[in-house]
């Protein structure tokens, strides 16, 4: 292989949840599946907002990796906490770009009201963000949280309906449009077809991405009615089997533009006793681009933009 693979999407914990992994953790995993570079996500605790947080966060990292790191700094809707973001942008090269999660995910970042959401993307436009904002698309108002049963596990993608993400994306791109965003908009871990759809409609008016996870393209919701189903208990959820073939054949057909894994590890007790959202799908990599998606017919070139050229593509500024 030629060309260095890069995941856009791991949560290293460090902080006060090290005892789930680290930063040099995940760069041994990397390595072992064939990726030389990690985009950092900020919803860590305590989460990454700030200059300090920035500094802190870039002292974590292995002295000789220092070159495959990278960061998204956390979104509020507090108008100077988005000006330090874009300062941090644009004078910390580690800095990747800006991630909001318009939902309640993991973590305390979520910007749930949509009148927020428009602040985030007016303030970004009125101080001339040029970036990415990478957004975590589910819209709580589509939530139903009463479904949810752990004993169950399968009720978690009924509670967390394809409807929250159709309507976030729809949103995201609405709001692009209103406030006439300048930065590219990347929608993180997708997994409805129609999202997709959504995405790929919007690609002649806006600098517009969506990526999906392996989990997504290789898992369907009924794998939460095994034994250990908790184990698959993610945000957004898995889909059911009409939808992950869809996404598959999107993927095939270009319309997805990277694979970013959403690495998201935990203790076997928080999973199976506290719930927790999220997979190590970092373990699944090299599986994914090497083995499953070139035996459905994907070539070695879809490959390669799936796992290195679009994403430099999108951030050629940066990498």
């Amino acid at each position: 292989m030629d060309y260095i693979r890069v995941d856009p999407h791991v949560h290293c914990r460090d902080g006060k949840q090290a005892y789930k992994t680290t930063i040099k953790e995940v760069f041994a995993l990397a390595d072992s599946q064939g990726v030389k570079k990690i985009f950092d996500m900020p919803n860590t605790d305590p989460p990454i907002t700030l200059e300090k947080h920035v500094k802190e966060r870039l002292e974590l990292v292995p002295p000789d990796r220092k070159d495959d790191y990278y960061l998204y700094i956390g979104a509020t809707s507090d108008e100077t906490q988005l000006e330090e973001a874009v300062y941090c942008y644009y004078n910390y090269p580690q800095v990747i770009g800006i991630k909001m999660f318009a939902g309640k995910s993991v973590g305390d970042l979520e910007i749930v009201e949509l009148e927020n959401q428009r602040k985030v993307y007016n303030t970004l436009t009125e101080l001339g963000y040029g970036g990415v904002l990478a957004v975590h698309c589910e819209k709580e108002s589509f939530m139903r949280p009463k479904v949810w049963d752990p004993e169950d596990p399968i009720t978690h993608s009924k509670a967390r309906p394809r409807e929250a993400e159709i309507g976030s994306v729809e949103d995201q791109i609405d709001l692009v449009k209103e406030t006439k965003f300048r930065g590219k908009l990347h929608i993180c871990h997708i997994s409805v077809p129609e999202a997709v759809n959504l995405v790929d409609s919007a690609r002649d008016n806006m600098k517009i991405t969506c990526a999906a996870t392996p989990h997504h393209l290789k898992w369907d919701s009924t794998i939460q009615n095994l034994k250990n189903g908790l184990m698959y208990k993610m945000n957004p959820p898995l889909r059911s089997v009409g939808d992950t073939v869809r996404l598959r054949k999107y993927t095939l057909k270009g319309k997805i533009d990277w694979i970013e894994t959403d690495h998201a590890p935990h203790t076997e007790k928080e999973k199976l006793e506290d719930y927790m959202s999220g997979y190590p799908s970092l373990t699944k990599y090299n599986e994914l681009v090497d083995n499953f998606l070139p035996n459905l017919g994907a070539s070695k070139e879809l490959i390669k933009k799936l796992t290195h050229d679009n994403i430099y593509n999108t951030f050629k500024n940066k990498l």
